[in-house]
C-alpha cells in the first residue's frame, strides 16, 4: 500500500477534536485529560500561539503547539501517531514551529517532557535541546518532568555559556520568584 504524502500546515478549528484526542491517547495517558478540545481551540485562536498539523490524506499524522513570547518560545505539545514515528515527522514539525521564532528574533525554545519518557528526551536532544532541570510533580502533582531548552540558530552544542547558567538557575529547589529575578538580572548584565 502506498502511503499518502504528508503535508504540514496551520491547524483549523475543524482539527481541534482530533488533536485533543491524539494528545489524550499519545501524550497524556495515565493523567487527567488536560488538552481538551476547548483548550486546543483556544490555542488555535490565540495570537501568540501556532498550532500545526501534519496530514496524511484525510488523517492527522502529527501535530505541534508552540507559544511565542518576546524573547522565548515554549513547545506546549508535540504528538506523532504511532504509524508515523521514526520517519522524521516529529523533527519536521518542531523545525516548522521554530522557524517563526527564529524569524521573530526569539532566542530560545523551552519544553517539558515526562521524566520517564527517555525516548522523547533522546529525540529532543538529537534536535539540539539540552536538559535544564528536573521538576518534581510537574504533571498534575503526580509525575515529574524534565525541562529542556535550545538556543535558536544553534543545532549542536551551544557556544555561549547561557545554558550552563540557566541550568544552574533553574534548579528545582529554588523558588520561581528567585529564578525569574536571577534570569532578569543576568539578561540585564549581558546587555
Amino acid at each position: 500500500m502506498i502511503r499518502p504524502e504528508i503535508s504540514v500546515a496551520l491547524a483549523r478549528q475543524s482539527n481541534v477534536v482530533e488533536i485533543a484526542l491524539m494528545s489524550r491517547d499519545l501524550i497524556e495517558h495515565g493523567l487527567r485529560w488536560s488538552w481538551t478540545p476547548s483548550r486546543v481551540a483556544a490555542s488555535v485562536r490565540s495570537s501568540n500561539t501556532i498550532v500545526v498539523v501534519a496530514r496524511a490524506g484525510e488523517r492527522i499524522a502529527g501535530f505541534g503547539i508552540m507559544r511565542y513570547g518576546d524573547d522565548e518560545a515554549h513547545l506546549d505539545l508535540l504528538g506523532v501517531g504511532q504509524d508515523y514515528r521514526r520517519e522524521g515527522l516529529g523533527r519536521r514539525l518542531v523545525e516548522w514551529l521554530e522557524k517563526p521564532a527564529l524569524v521573530a528574533g526569539i532566542s530560545a525554545v523551552f519544553l517539558e517532557v515526562r521524566e520517564p519518557n527517555h525516548d522523547a528526551q533522546a529525540f529532543y536532544e538529537r534536535l539540539g535541546y539540552r536538559p535544564l532541570a528536573r521538576i518534581a510533580r510537574y504533571y498534575q502533582g503526580r509525575e515529574s518532568a524534565m525541562r529542556m531548552g535550545r538556543e535558536l540558530g544553534c543545532w549542536g552544542q551551544p557556544e555561549s555559556d547561557v545554558w550552563s547558567g540557566l541550568t544552574e538557575v533553574l534548579r528545582p529547589t529554588r523558588p520561581p520568584s528567585a529564578v525569574a529575578l536571577e534570569l532578569i538580572a543576568r539578561a540585564v548584565n549581558r546587555s
